[in-house]
């Protein structure tokens, strides 16, 4: 049985080779992990495809085709599916927007899985390799994170990216941002793998600079210390996502350092306490991030600062606030996304009974176009603004003005940012769907 696993382009690759190459782009997990979840009985052959770093072949030889679809790449997929199944392919959809919306995405394929895939995904190829098929399949209301083999790494080709060293030690978080996708997705409960197994995978691999894709290393404190105490012997530098919660936990913070912390992306979101309000992350405190960041920097940990414009409160002056102060703190990489409503989440609700969704074309759903009307702003106001932050962080005097501050991670720094650069000055160039765009919106 031959089974082809694809990554659709997402926002970042529409236009021919995409907007980050090999410098910038890790090796995603999702397709990895799903051939490795493959009973062995059935003696399946795989063939990974990521449209990050290359074409899919239209003519390629499958009995099964699935694909792993967030909502910026779901029309991608939905066209790929499409194209599939009229030369008698059958197709699986699965991952976060089909999870947010499994009835439309049901549309659009033979079958679909919907939730984590440990025990769904299995099950289905089984029924696939005994002609039956269903056309859902649901996580279970008690569905436990004990599937646990390690990733196929080997089947997408490690010299197309920055790194294979990739891993994962929990799923989802304990808070409810409003905007966030994993908690209208998967639900607050986290779900831990057992710490001997990440350490046991991280020797597998025995790379030095590792990352973690986790949303939340910190969510649970009692795991992440037990996490980073058994990452200190391994001598590794890692790289990962916390929230600014982590400020308010010297002791968990200095062991973070310790087992090898080089790097965090921290949502920040907004320098206002009101508009963390509207977003349901009053967790997050603008008056205590300057120590937080001052205090990373001496412990030799270098911030992605994320940073969302069109809050219920953002005006026409947030934009120049906001890049003010990541230039004054010296955060080593910022980045800047427009505040987007995905679908099924608490924001995509609320925005909608106020009427204020102006579109449902999913394209346009990547964090850098407008698709709701806000409150004190135009929608060109908010997309210009927006760019203008990007730039104003990133030319070259503001580059060399945060890393002398911060000091970290220098040669590293200085290639993303440098990268980053290239962004911020050809968002129009890499995304082109222009808005309003005449293709059909999703059924």
């Amino acid at each position: 049985m031959k089974v082809a696993l694809i990554s659709p382009k997402g926002p970042l690759y529409r236009s021919s080779g995409g907007i980050f190459k090999k410098s910038l782009r890790y090796q995603p997990l999702t397709l990895t992990t799903l051939a490795a979840l493959a009973p062995d009985d059935l003696n399946i052959q795989f063939e990974l495809f990521d449209e990050g770093i290359g074409e899919v072949p239209l003519d390629l030889k499958a009995d099964l085709v699935g694909m792993t679809v967030i909502t910026g790449s779901s029309m991608r997929a939905y066209e790929l599916a499409a194209h599939f199944r009229r030369r008698g392919i059958r197709v699986v959809l699965g991952g976060p927007h089909v999870t947010l919306v499994p009835d439309e995405a049901q549309k659009h394929a033979n079958a679909i899985c919907v939730g984590y895939a440990e025990e769904t995904w299995p099950e289905l190829l089984r029924d696939f390799s005994q002609d039956a098929l269903r056309p859902r399949y649901s996580q279970s209301p008690d569905f436990k994170l004990t599937r646990l083999p390690f990733p196929k790494r080997e089947l997408l080709d490690g010299r197309r990216f920055l790194t294979q060293a990739v891993f994962e030690a929990t799923r989802s978080c304990g808070h409810e941002c409003e905007f966030c996708v994993a908690p209208a997705a998967w639900g607050r409960k986290q779900f831990q793998k057992p710490v001997d197994h990440v350490v046991e995978d991280i020797r597998r691999v025995g790379a030095r600079r590792i990352i973690f894709i986790d949303l939340n290393l910190v969510s649970d404190k009692s795991y992440a210390r037990e996490l980073f105490e058994a990452l200190v012997p391994l001598g590794i530098r890692w790289f990962g996502l916390a929230t600014s919660l982590i400020g308010r936990d010297s002791k968990l913070m200095e062991l973070m350092a310790r087992s090898g912390c080089a790097g965090l992306l921290i949502g920040f979101e907004t320098v206002t306490q009101a508009g963390l309000a509207d977003i349901g992350k009053r967790f997050n405190d603008p008056a205590l991030y300057r120590g937080l960041i001052d205090d990373l920097h001496r412990l030799g940990i270098s911030i992605q600062g994320c940073f969302v414009f069109g809050n219920d409160h953002d005006d026409t002056g947030v934009f120049a606030k906001t890049a003010q102060f990541v230039n004054e703190t010296g955060i080593d990489l910022p980045r800047f996304a427009i505040l987007t409503p995905f679908p099924g989440t608490p924001l995509h609700r609320r925005l909608e009974s106020e009427g204020r969704i102006l579109t449902r074309n999913w394209q346009l759903y990547d964090g850098q176009h407008v698709v709701f009307q806000p409150l004190h702003m135009s929608t060109r106001e908010l997309q210009e603004g927006h760019e203008r932050a990007w730039k104003a962080v990133y030319s070259y005097s503001a580059i060399a003005r945060r890393l002398v501050r911060s000091r970290t991670q220098l040669p590293l720094a200085i290639m993303a940012n440098l990268g980053y650069r290239y962004y911020a000055h050809h968002l129009h160039t890499h995304y082109t769907c222009d808005w309003p765009i005449g293709r059909a919106e999703p059924a």
